[in-house]
């Protein structure tokens, strides 16, 4: 056994390079909000916590989604806008619009198939309390865990597809 000092990052780096990564998907959805709309084939899955600090979902979401949430970005939605670090856009669910808020913090995973651009998130979940005063489960079937507003034939099967960029191999154990 060992006794070397522990490296303490005063710099955080982890979450440096967190924020920069958060500043690449602003960039994209600055560009998808322009009115030419997405160039090309690109376009978004953005999946982000519906219980984080900032999120505004409507309560029949928040209902159907407790945990999360995975929107598609390509052609049928509206009113997107950029705002620092916020983000609403206007998507039809069963033909009704509703208008989804949510911070860049609140998004777990960004994913372009186009050109199998991939970034995930490690992001604390907020608990919430039931009527019994404990945590609230994720119950809802992994069918149910997140939701697009439209199919994508381009969505890789679960067990195969892009690199994924993740934050924990730049974290010291």
């Amino acid at each position: 056994m060992t006794d070397t000092p522990s490296v303490i990052d005063h710099m955080d780096y982890a979450t440096l390079t967190q924020n920069a990564l958060r500043d690449v998907i602003r960039e994209a959805l600055i560009k998808a909000s322009h009115p030419q709309g997405l160039p090309g084939d690109h376009h978004f899955y953005v999946t982000f916590l519906t219980r984080a600090e900032g999120v505004s979902v409507p309560e029949d979401l928040l209902r159907r989604y407790p945990r999360d949430i995975t929107i598609v970005l390509q052609h049928q939605y509206r009113e997107l806008k950029v705002e620092g670090d916020r983000i609403s856009v206007t998507l039809s669910f069963g033909g009704v619009p509703k208008v989804l808020r949510f911070p860049l913090s609140a998004i777990t995973r960004f994913y372009d198939p186009s050109v199998q651009f991939i970034l995930e998130f490690d992001v604390e979940e907020p608990l919430e309390a039931n009527d019994d005063g404990g945590p609230i489960a994720d119950t809802a079937p992994p069918s149910e865990a997140g939701a697009t507003t439209e199919p994508d034939p381009d969505a890789p099967p679960p067990d195969s597809g892009p690199k994924v960029v993740s934050l924990d191999q730049f974290r010291k154990k």
